[in-house]
């Protein structure tokens, strides 16, 4: 495996048309993280294994985000405040607190 240097660089940004578009981003993102926090546990008992993206307030649903993106982007093209999950196929192990008497 080839070891490979990155470089990230960081700048402020100040362009104020940048700034309001990454702030529509942002609302966007938040109304649709909003709509799946609204419908979680319907989510989660219907699509486990899937893979999930909302847009638009509405949800996308198919075997492979890529899939999932492309359903929701054709709907909603203009929401780019769109996120995926995957929905593991079963439930974490509950924990129990044991109690010594």
């Amino acid at each position: 495996m080839q070891n490979q240097n990155r470089t990230i660089v960081m700048e402020p940004v100040t362009d104020a048309i940048e700034v309001a578009e990454a702030r529509a981003q942002r609302e966007r993102f938040d109304r649709n993280s909003a709509w799946l926090q609204a419908h979680i546990a319907e989510v989660y008992s219907q699509y486990r294994g899937k893979c999930v993206c909302v847009a638009g307030e509405e949800l996308f649903v198919a075997d492979v985000a890529k899939e999932a993106i492309a359903l929701a982007t054709a709907t909603h093209p203009d929401d780019n405040g769109w996120f995926t999950r995957y929905i593991p196929p079963k439930r974490p192990l509950e924990f129990m607190r044991i109690i010594k008497w």
